[in-house]
């Protein structure tokens, strides 16, 4: 059995450990510092309103009188009250118009756009992508014009005999849901896309040669190699798509205000109502506490399912 004998460091060794242990930690207080302003006003915006919410979503408020502690009650009511559990439904359907429909046709376009050259596929990217080159308010004013009475929509329908189809969409009872969650789609459409086809492009060559030796055809193919090379633009289009359904506040607000009746109110819409139209400031921050903690453990969760599947 060999045995390892370990020589006395050196005088100058024994200076130099001290000496390097001394310049990293110069080093990362040097860091630290360069870093402070980005911590600092990062806690000054986000941190310290963060927990003046937390603070204010156990009282009742309105704003202007005395303040009254109420503990709990506002969590209480945020999951019994009908309306609040009504506009949680309609974020269902909208996660399925944001998030659901937007991956699945950004993946289709990746596997069609993304080992080829398809005829017209520059202006197919452009039509795509101009959602994110506009803001929601351009692109929820646009639509609102197209879903009118007297929009392209109805126009179109007319001209090719189906006027008995033509309605004002978003004043709709029934239909106003639909036709602001397919507003959803079309905006993160090319998000998804953009970011798939350049996941697709980061693909090796080798492992589609190695797919087509072994006899798969283009749709093996699709769920053999390109689908496991998405992974990662998968977990941040998901987790980017189903908060952003959540947090659905503008395209909502801009083009029906939750109408008609209550049927688009959505979480984020009632938080706004209810902390400026009916102040209630203590309801509306318990709102948002709630849906900032929904949008912590989806993001959670994807991530978590992500690393078990590259692991």
């Amino acid at each position: 059995m060999r045995t390892t004998v370990r020589r006395p460091l050196t005088a100058s060794a024994a200076r130099a450990v001290p000496r390097f242990t001394t310049r990293g930690r110069r080093r990362g207080w040097l860091g630290l510092a360069y870093a402070s302003p980005a911590i600092l006003a990062y806690g000054f915006v986000v941190i310290v309103p963060l927990f003046q919410s937390l603070n204010y979503s156990f009282y009742k408020w309105n704003g202007v009188t005395t303040a009254k502690w109420v503990g709990i009650d506002n969590y209480v009511t945020f999951f019994t009250d009908p309306e609040l559990a009504a506009s949680l439904a309609h974020v269902l359907v909208l996660i399925a118009f944001f998030a659901v429909l937007p991956i699945i046709f950004g993946l289709v376009s990746a596997g069609l756009l993304g080992r080829g050259r398809v005829k017209g596929q520059g202006v197919y990217r452009w039509l795509l992508f101009l959602p994110q080159v506009l803001t929601s308010v351009v692109v929820a004013v646009i639509w609102k014009r197209i879903y009118g009475p007297d929009g392209p929509l109805n126009l179109a329908l007319n001209a090719v005999g189906l006027g008995g189809l033509a309605k004002n969409w978003l004043g709709d009872f029934d239909w106003a849901l639909p036709a602001l969650g397919l507003i959803g789609t079309w905006t993160a459409l090319g998000f998804c896309m953009v970011l798939f086809v350049s996941g697709v492009t980061a693909i090796p060559n080798e492992l589609y040669e190695q797919a087509r030796m072994d006899g798969a055809g283009p749709i093996a193919e699709f769920f053999a190699v390109t689908l496991p090379g998405l992974r990662g633009q998968l977990a941040i289009a998901l987790t980017l798509t189903v908060t952003g359904a959540l947090r659905a506040f503008d395209l909502v607000w801009i083009t029906t205000q939750g109408g008609p009746g209550t049927s688009t109110t959505t979480p984020a819409l009632l938080l706004y109502q209810k902390a400026f139209l009916n102040p209630d400031v203590g309801m509306a921050a318990a709102i948002g506490i709630v849906l900032a903690i929904f949008c912590l453990i989806i993001a959670l969760i994807v991530n978590r399912i992500t690393e078990e599947k590259d692991a």
